[in-house]
């Protein structure tokens, strides 16, 4: 798109099917390089990823030539599929129906980045459900407690 020129930074939460904990860090790292290969091939800028056992946490720079929803949708069910046919769990891995998507502007980079890398010490002190809601309070997003995780 000639004379185009954007700045859109996206941070997606979602979590696996259920919020099981099958999210191993035995393979967690070439998991989020598979993910990052999907975002890379669909033009768009991976920033940051990290999640825990039951979700995950993704930074993109995205370009407006592609639907948030398009490109979550890939992520998910690619991500599902390589997992699945890696046989890192016993069953049907699946990730949760829906997903969470806040924007943030340039200044704010370097500390969404460090909230994702940091996962691991922030949820010594907060669940997942807990961080999700915070996040959905603080961007003021409207939501029916009872239906947040309708996967459960």
């Amino acid at each position: 798109m000639a004379n185009t020129y954007t700045q859109i930074y996206i941070h997606i939460v979602f979590a696996v099917k259920g919020r099981q904990n099958l999210v191993s860090k035995n393979w967690k790292d070439e998991l989020y390089k598979y993910i990052t290969g999907i975002i890379t091939n669909e033009g768009q800028k991976l920033i940051a990823i990290n999640g825990m056992h039951d979700h995950i946490h993704i930074l993109v720079g995205l370009k407006p030539n592609k639907a948030l929803s398009d490109l979550v949708r890939d992520i998910k069910s690619n991500s599902s599929k390589f997992i699945n046919e890696k046989r890192w769990i016993n069953g049907k891995f699946e990730w949760q129906t829906g997903f969470g998507a806040f924007s943030y502007n340039h200044s704010q980079l370097t500390n969404v980045i460090n909230y994702i890398q940091n996962q691991e010490e922030h949820h010594k002190k907060k669940t997942f459900k807990e961080e999700y809601i915070d996040f959905l309070e603080a961007f003021n997003i409207d939501y029916n407690n009872e239906y947040v995780f309708e996967d459960v």
